[in-house]
């Protein structure tokens, strides 16, 4: 098989890659290991930045978004008796848009099926060759046939186990990493989400969050051990869990129900530099991980998908090469500011099980400067709805 780009990964950075080339006219193929069905059925978060946004209408795929998705114009904070609410249109004139990955997926998917381009899946033991050279190759099994796919570029966006990364020599790449002592219970709920915005809470018992899917699908978060699994607590420990977190008034809206997902999510900050390796480019959670105070993921890899979009229209357009070259410079600047403000983020709102009581203080203090400053909720705002490409 022949293509100009093979992209590794089926997910929402290589499908929204894809489409935004195929309707440049330039030709991929997507290799996907899972299958569509469970691509489709990984439950994920939902805040899309107005970039994001913005791509899928480039990609021609913003049409169900604009009609079905929420836009928030702001979100709420609380800790320690004290709540306050955030202005993201008053401080920045943008909103942010709530509309789940899973929906995203679904309609980059149909969007690809329209186009008659081509997505491979259930495909194993990928390897890419040639990465450094003029003629990469992408060789993988599919239905026990082993298969080559010859391209042009490869772009690797298959999360953070993917073969992608790994394919940049040790000695070429530098990994970063912190990995929080605590994780994210999340369970998924067919009833009314308690407040039209997120809500953010640092309690003493530690960080949850209140946000949702539409207006019959909520998605609630408690803090909890690294060690802590779904099966170790019931609906009725997770609803009263939540309700000692989130401030008086929204416990007592609480609709509670049964769950009808409910998982635990470590919560780590990982970079890999650099993003390229020849005519290998990383995009997403192959090169980048967020914790997911503040929606960042997802995100952070649209940003990446419009970096490379653009670098490889350039290319096959005009023939230029400039903005493959800077390609993971122009990413990695962004990526570290999102990244600062994932950390900054979660550092605020959780409780750490060694945290002193100066860290604690000073937690306090930082939340309390954010309650009555407008230059630091400015900040907070502007990256919380997302900064420019």
């Amino acid at each position: 098989m022949d293509t100009q780009v093979a992209i590794i990964g089926g997910g929402p950075a290589g499908l929204l890659l894809g489409q935004l080339l195929q309707r440049a006219g330039i030709g991929t193929v997507i290799l996907e290991r899972q299958s569509r069905e469970h691509v489709l059925g990984r439950i994920r978060a939902g805040v899309l930045e107005q970039g994001l946004v913005g791509l899928m209408r480039q990609a021609g795929c913003g049409a169900r978004l604009q009609a079905e998705g929420f836009a928030h114009s702001g979100a709420t904070i609380s800790y320690a008796e004290q709540s306050f609410r955030i202005d993201f249109e008053a401080l920045t004139g943008k909103p942010v848009m709530v509309y789940g990955q899973t929906e995203v997926t679904r309609d980059l998917y149909d969007a690809r099926d329209r186009a008659g381009a081509p997505i491979h899946f259930g495909v194993g033991d990928v390897v890419i060759d040639g990465a450094d050279g003029d003629a990469p190759t992408v060789s993988f099994t599919e239905d026990g046939t082993q298969r080559t796919l010859r391209c042009d570029y490869v772009a690797g966006c298959d999360g953070f186990h993917g073969v992608s990364r790994r394919t940049i020599p040790e000695t070429q790449r530098r990994e970063y990493e912190k990995v929080y002592p605590f994780g994210w219970l999340g369970v998924l709920s067919r009833t009314r989400p308690v407040h039209h915005e997120l809500i953010y809470a640092n309690a003493p018992r530690g960080f949850a969050l209140c946000s949702m899917r539409n207006e019959g699908l909520s998605r609630y978060y408690v803090q909890c051990r690294l060690d802590d699994t779904p099966d170790s607590w019931s609906d009725a420990d997770f609803w009263e869990e939540l309700k000692r977190r989130i401030p008086p008034e929204a416990a007592e809206a609480l609709v509670t129900g049964p769950a009808i997902e409910k998982s635990i999510a470590p919560l780590r900050s990982f970079v890999c530099e650099p993003m390229s390796w020849g005519r290998l480019f990383l995009c997403g959670d192959a090169a980048h991980i967020v914790p997911p105070t503040g929606a960042k993921g997802l995100n952070a890899a649209a940003a990446d998908v419009h970096y490379l979009s653009r670098a490889l229209i350039a290319r096959y357009a005009r023939g230029d090469e400039t903005l493959l070259r800077r390609y993971s410079e122009d990413a990695l600047a962004r990526v570290w500011k999102t990244e600062r403000f994932s950390w900054w983020f979660s550092g605020l709102l959780h409780r750490f099980p060694d945290q002193s009581g100066f860290e604690y203080k000073m937690q306090l203090a930082e939340l309390d400067m954010l309650r009555t400053s407008r230059a630091a909720q400015a900040l907070m705002a502007e990256n919380y709805v997302g900064l420019p490409y």
